[in-house]
């Protein structure tokens, strides 16, 4: 793979319309949750932090929403053909729950370093997984290898459909949450921000969009100080669902767009915030879900603020050892 492509040379991808949105919460409203605002935790003093819990979903992450939103837009004949996609693990499960719903076959590309508990929930859903090296995997991205196989394919990060699905979590928080100051949204491929912060922005500009990455895949941030996608070396980490070390050119301009700011989030904050997500909310929340708290918690709130907590795909070892040398 050649690390200097950002790129497959598309056009760069259009923010979804409120229409679109609307619609889409039309269209899959009788299977993807409403999911819970709920109240954090905590004794400590400061503005509320509310908890939009898509953890909760089928499947186990926000993924369904747009999966979803896609799969009933596709004709009868596309539908045929089988569904595909490339995923580190949750849009692959959400895309086994939608094909089995449908009744056709599913199949993902899957980086081979993909944590076992997502992969075997890959295969639970009946998808046929294909770990390749996350080399091959961009290079597929970047080649546009789906034009020459014979599945209906789903880009996850760019694909319109599947954005207005994730933007509908915006339309939610935002009428539950009048005086709401801010939002924090986990950042990989980017896909989840520029649906979410493209409603808000339109709807509500003064709401404050805060991308949260954490510090072992800072490609976000990095772009932006670059102000052109740019790869970083992403470094072991526990927000695997995130660990996305470039934000390609089709997606860029829209996230730098609605972002207002990135934060930063390191694994010490992000374990503890899985263990008080956890032990105080009764959630089980993977890394790259809890990295919204984890950002929140460390920062400045001038009002109340909404985090993010994008999917529940965690190992029970992993959490288990957390929960033991995070309790209390």
């Amino acid at each position: 793979m050649n690390q200097m492509r950002t790129g497959s040379g598309g056009p760069p991808f259009p923010p979804p319309s409120i229409g679109d949105v609307q619609e889409a919460a039309g269209r899959i409203s009788d299977v993807a949750l409403r999911t819970p605002l709920l109240r954090y935790r905590t004794m400590e003093p400061g503005e509320p932090i509310w908890l939009k819990a898509e953890c909760l979903q089928p499947a186990g992450s926000f993924k369904l929403r747009g999966v979803l939103n896609w799969a009933r837009s596709l004709s009868a004949a596309e539908l045929e053909r089988g569904l595909s996609t490339q995923s580190a693990g949750n849009t692959a499960q959400a895309l086994g729950y939608v094909a089995r719903l449908l009744g056709v076959p599913a199949r993902s590309l899957l980086p081979d370093s993909a944590p076992r508990v997502k992969v075997d929930g890959v295969r639970s859903y009946g998808v046929t997984p294909v770990p390749v090296p996350f080399s091959a995997l961009m290079d597929y991205v970047f080649d546009r290898g789906w034009e020459q196989e014979p599945y209906s394919y789903l880009n996850p990060w760019g694909d319109p459909s599947m954005l207005a699905g994730s933007g509908t979590i915006g339309l939610e928080i935002l009428d539950e949450l009048p005086d709401l100051a801010a939002v924090y949204i986990p950042v990989g491929g980017g896909g989840l921000v520029a649906a979410i912060g493209s409603v808000i922005k339109e709807l509500r500009p003064a709401v404050e969009v805060v991308g949260v990455q954490s510090t072992a895949c800072p490609s976000l941030g990095a772009a932006l100080e670059a102000g052109s996608p740019t790869w970083v070396q992403a470094g072991e980490t526990i927000c695997d669902g995130t660990a996305v070390p470039v934000v390609v050119d089709e997606m860029y301009p829209l996230v730098s767009s609605v972002v207002d700011r990135v934060v930063p989030v390191s694994e010490d904050d992000v374990r503890t915030a899985i263990a008080r997500l956890a032990l105080g909310n009764k959630l089980v929340v993977e890394g790259s879900g809890a990295m919204s708290l984890a950002a929140a918690l460390g920062d400045r709130r001038d009002g109340p603020v909404a985090c993010i907590l994008s999917g529940g795909s965690i190992g029970a070892d992993r959490l288990a050892e957390i929960l033991t040398t995070r309790a209390g």
